[in-house]
This record gives C-alpha cells, sequence and structure tokens, in this order.
C-alpha cells in the first residue's frame, strides 16, 4: 500500500504538525487548507482524494468559534458534520483510512473526574452538537475510522494562525499591562499539538480505530493554566481568578472536560508530556515561529 497520506487543515495549529511528523515518517504528504481545499465541497473532495489516492487522509479542519456558532448553526454543521460525511465518503471510494479530530466539548462536564471513551455524549451547544454529528458520520460510512478526542489544542504555530491560542492570549493580554481575568471553575486537559500529531501517526502504524482521547494528562483550570504559562515565560501580570456567573459567554461550555488517555496509554501509545513540560517545549518552540513572523 501506499504510504501517502493528505493532511485538511494544514495550516492549524494541529494540521503544520501533522505534515511534519508524517512526513518524517516517510508518507508523502499533501496538505489543504481552505482556500485550496474546502471540504464542505462534496464534489471537490471527492475529486480530490481520486487524484492523490491516499492511504491515510486526516481532518484537522474544523469550525471552531464555539460562541459564533449559536448565531450560525448552519456553518458550523457544514464545517464539522456534512464536510465529515464528505471526507467518509471520499475516503470509502478510494479505500482510505480516515482519522478525523474532534473534541471534548461533546461532554457535558458534569463528571468528577477525567471523561473516558465509554462516557455517554451530551453536546451543550451548536457547536457541540455538530462535532458529535461529525464522529456519527465518520462512524455510519467507514468501518474502520480513526476518531481522536482532544481538549485546548495549543502548538507553536499558533503565534501566526488568526485566532492564536490560549498561550498566545494570555502573552498578549500580559503586554497590555491590565489585570487578566480567567476562569477558575472550569476544567479542561490542554493538549500540545506536536504530541498529538506523535501519537496520531503511532496509531495510524499500529492501525488503531474507534474513539480514542489523546487529552493534556493533566486535569488542569484554566485559571492554573495561566499562572503555569506565566511561571514558565518567567512573567508577572496581575492574574485574577474569576468564574462562570461572572464571565459569561453566549455558548453554554462544559466545567469539567478534561479527557483520560486511558486506552490511549493501554494500546500501547506513549503517555502525553506533563503540563509543564508541554508548556515548556511551547515556549522553546514559539521562538522560531515568532523568529519567522519578524
Amino acid at each position: 500500500m501506499s504510504k501517502r497520506a493528505v493532511v485538511f487543515g494544514r495550516g492549524g495549529q494541529l494540521g503544520v504538525e501533522l505534515v511534519k511528523i508524517f512526513s518524517q515518517r516517510g508518507y508523502e504528504v499533501t496538505g489543504f487548507d481552505r482556500a485550496a481545499v474546502d471540504v464542505t465541497d462534496a464534489s471537490l473532495v471527492e475529486q480530490t482524494l481520486a487524484k492523490l489516492d491516499p492511504s491515510v487522509v486526516l481532518n484537522a479542519a474544523a469550525y471552531n468559534q464555539v460562541d459564533v456558532a449559536e448565531t450560525e448553526p448552519q456553518a458550523a454543521l457544514a464545517g464539522n458534520a456534512l464536510a465529515v460525511r464528505n471526507l467518509a465518503l471520499a475516503c470509502r471510494q478510494v479505500d482510505a483510512r480516515l482519522v478525523h479530530f474532534s473534541t471534548d466539548y461533546v461532554f457535558d462536564g458534569t463528571a468528577t473526574r477525567p471523561y473516558t471513551e465509554e462516557d455517554p455524549t451530551h453536546p451543550l451547544g451548536a457547536y457541540a452538537v455538530s462535532k458529535l454529528a461529525g464522529e456519527l458520520y465518520a462512524q455510519a460510512y467507514l468501518e474502520n475510522p480513526l476518531i481522536i478526542r482532544t481538549s485546548g489544542v495549543f502548538g507553536p504555530a499558533g503565534v501566526r494562525t488568526n485566532r492564536g491560542n490560549f498561550v498566545e492570549m494570555m502573552l498578549r493580554l500580559e503586554k497590555g499591562g491590565q489585570p487578566i481575568k480567567v476562569v477558575e471553575d472550569h476544567v479542561a486537559s490542554p493538549a500540545y499539538a506536536p504530541a498529538i500529531a506523535s501519537r496520531t501517526a503511532d496509531m495510524v502504524e499500529k492501525r488503531l480505530s474507534g474513539v480514542f482521547h489523546i487529552g493534556g494528562g493533566t486535569p488542569i483550570s484554566w485559571f492554573d493554566y495561566a499562572k503555569l504559562i506565566f511561571e514558565t515565560a518567567r512573567l508577572h501580570p496581575e492574574l485574577r481568578p474569576t468564574n462562570e456567573r461572572e464571565y459569561r459567554t453566549r455558548a453554554r461550555r462544559p466545567k469539567y472536560s478534561a479527557l483520560s488517555n486511558a486506552k490511549m496509554e493501554r494500546a500501547g501509545i506513549q503517555p502525553m508530556p506533563s503540563m509543564l513540560e508541554a508548556v515548556a517545549g511551547y515556549m522553546i518552540e514559539r521562538e522560531t515561529y515568532t523568529t519567522a513572523v519578524r
């Protein structure tokens, strides 16, 4: 079988790392951003995969404007659900494996311990519904899709992407010189994009299928995450805790959405780095991107 891979969403934080790691693993990799191939265009997706005939297709493209999705749910469904249907059908035509990335937001956040793949899903808003629908489309049309749920993705390419990530937002706010408020009553397991990419490649090489979680490995509140970022960067802004009641958003978010990586580790995949290691690695790697942007 050919070692050809196609990455959709190549310009995003995860897409950049997927292109890099699969190239290092000996794949002939072709990456597309939305301007080149819009995954909501079924005909174009089918033509693209038929021409390239890949052995694996990785979908890191997504509509991820959580709050905006509440006023434009059709756009979220098109980008996160119907687009996955397009990819699944096209993969079936060329007998390619589909790796689709989903989210911790498929859960409602009422748990008090990291979510496993066996826990029932209960999305709380339009974005979350669209992501769960994408999972279902992949499972409906393919026998062996690999669906990877992750959480709070951050990678050094966030320096140059339009929406950045939580680390970049904190560093930007620090430069403003004003007190920074961050919620302390929401917990997730933010995951480092290069580590997600390498473990995804391991899963593909092991021919794993089904639903797997790749979270950061450490449940952490967004407030404590912000503290870790500033401590690692040796910055000392005035950081104040806040909560969901004070910081209202249009979309409901799960208050606890940390993911358990136990299934991944049982399958022989290397554990994710600690949050301290991931944030430290991020700070080192972002220098390359910061220099390039300049």
